[in-house]
């Protein structure tokens, strides 16, 4: 099985998947994947793919559907004893080597609009906020055996890397989700129910669905809406994921600040 690591869910800890090994943020490394690599498209088969909330964002945009027939064609909603938030994978073909629906012979059919995962494969970055609220980030790389585009001359940092794959706007989006995730409240041992699970997924990866609810008064914020979560809900996508963050806040722990 492939191992794309999930981006910006790396664990800040010591504990790393088989074949990664830690990269200092200035440590150069030879990479780079392109049709000339032997190996072309194989990390996109037995393939494993966790989406970030933008991921969906973005190939559901790319495909002109909504979150909700988005979330019923092409993801597998998963959740296990251990794991704080259920997690959203991406569907793979049955085709006996278990390939991504999006990969073909020529490449990536939704690439410029590619998870975040994909984007910074072979290195991932975890990030988390520090008592300052800085942040703050770590590196690794993943060198799996039939990764052959380590024999290419392409030296990069991480930083550089993740730059020139538009990992930019990804990692701004998913680093405003770390309130949530590493919440004083989930650190001290709150976990969800099934009801709160299930709006997790409505407010961050079903997010037409939850502006349809949030306009027609059905759920609301407990305060006045601002500017720019009154233009999410006339369709501003990025903003809305915003709001849903922190909608979730406001169920989870009683928090209405904007």
């Amino acid at each position: 099985m492939n191992s794309l690591i999930p981006h910006q869910y790396i664990a800040m800890t010591a504990h790393l998947p088989e074949h990664c090994q830690p990269l200092a943020a200035d440590e150069k490394f030879c990479f780079a994947c392109h049709p000339g690599v032997t190996c072309f498209t194989e990390c996109c088969r037995q393939l494993d793919l966790a989406l970030t909330p933008y991921d969906l964002l973005r190939l559901k945009k790319r495909l002109g559907l909504d979150s909700g027939s988005f979330l019923e064609q092409y993801v597998i909603v998963a959740w296990e004893e251990g794991m704080i938030f259920p997690a959203c994978f991406l569907t793979m073909i049955d085709d006996g080597r278990a390939s991504c629906v999006f990969v073909t012979d020529e490449g990536c059919s939704v690439y410029d609009d590619r998870p975040a995962a994909c984007r910074a494969y072979p290195a991932g970055r975890g990030a988390s906020r520090r008592a300052d609220d800085t942040l703050a980030e770590r590196f690794v790389l993943l060198r799996e055996p039939h990764c052959l585009g380590f024999a290419e001359q392409q030296a990069q940092t991480a930083p550089e890397y993740f730059q020139a794959q538009g990992l930019t706007e990804f990692n701004c989006c998913n680093d405003q989700l770390l309130s949530l995730f590493q919440h004083p409240q989930i650190q001290a041992g709150f976990r969800l129910t099934q009801a709160q699970m299930d709006q997790y997924i409505m407010a961050l990866y079903n997010v037409d669905f939850f502006r349809q609810e949030m306009a027609d008064g059905r759920i609301m914020m407990k305060r006045p809406l601002s500017v720019l979560e009154l233009r999410a809900l006339a369709g501003d996508d990025e903003e809305l994921l915003l709001l849903g963050l922190r909608w979730l806040l406001q169920e989870y722990f009683g928090e209405t600040s904007r």
